[in-house]
């Protein structure tokens, strides 16, 4: 089944450690770019994530935004750098041996002090396992999101095929009309110029032109195109690129059709063959 790259998904859980927050974004993009915003206590993290999704995402541009709030009741132990007070220390007590007047700073001035509460070694071991598994759960939702918009897709694109076999089928079956047509008028040319031609010598001419103008093999190619975009719809791989690759060969049978062409109706058909497959191009650019 086709798969959409574009895709939302958000997953909110409350934890001892605070609550977390996991955010998947993706839209249309050529490759994988997936782009993963973590704290930096979850930062040696970062590969084990890009796993998880890479090994369920394999095109778009994919955000993934992982936020911690920490609870109200979750409190950090305050370590001093107390080699760094002991400095400022000295350093004030030198300062006021020069300066009586000044007046000394304030234990709350020390605590501002650049370097003098120390970061605590945090295990974020606990936090990452909280973080993959809320990562799982929005990772989930997500591939819910882009299946259901990718069956979605897949039904129209159906719907166009049916209508370029409607077409080809159509064009098919007028085809003997056309080129008794042809013939009609080529006679009738020859006629109006008045002059005698060789029957055997006519024939052949008449069936060159026929063969100039016979579109079998365009037809048959077409029906071939649709049979693969079907197979590929069906497929539980990515097939964007390859989709995107049968609407260019649809496109050149199209073409070719038209160049082809010996009426109107058969002219109007290519160019509602191309109308369908712009279409269809269009649906399958959102396409893993």
């Amino acid at each position: 089944m086709l798969h959409s790259m574009t895709g939302f998904a958000r997953h909110t859980v409350e934890s001892p450690l605070g609550e977390l927050t996991c955010e998947i974004r993706a839209v249309n993009h050529r490759y994988l770019d997936l782009q993963i915003r973590l704290p930096e206590e979850l930062r040696p993290g970062e590969n084990d994530l890009r796993q998880v999704i890479g090994t369920s995402v394999k095109r778009g541009k994919v955000d993934c935004s992982i936020i911690v709030r920490r609870g109200a009741g979750v409190v950090r132990p305050l370590q001093i750098n107390r080699p760094l007070v002991q400095q400022i220390a000295a350093g004030t007590r030198e300062i006021s041996a020069l300066l009586p007047d000044a007046s000394a700073p304030s234990p709350l001035d020390v605590l501002r002090w650049p370097g003098v509460i120390e970061e605590p070694v945090i295990d974020s071991e606990p936090l990452f396992e909280e973080v993959r598994a809320a990562l799982g759960t929005a990772l989930q939702a997500f591939l819910a999101m882009r299946a259901s918009e990718g069956k979605r897709l897949a039904e129209l694109i159906e719907m166009r095929c049916r209508d370029i076999l409607a077409i080809a089928t159509t064009v098919r079956a007028r085809m003997p009309e056309v080129l008794e047509a042809v013939r009609t008028r080529q006679k009738e040319r020859l006629d109006k110029l008045a002059v005698d031609a060789d029957p055997a010598r006519l024939e052949v001419e008449l069936a060159l032109v026929a063969q100039k103008l016979d579109v079998d093999e365009e037809l048959d190619r077409l029906e071939s195109h649709v049979s693969e975009i079907r197979i590929a719809i069906d497929s539980d791989e990515p097939v964007g690129r390859r989709l995107d690759f049968l609407m260019q060969e649809l496109h050149r049978e199209a073409n070719t059709l038209g160049s082809k062409s010996a009426d109107s109706e058969t002219t109007r058909a290519s160019v509602d063959l191309k109308v369908l497959i712009e279409q269809m191009r269009e649906q399958i650019q959102n396409v893993e």
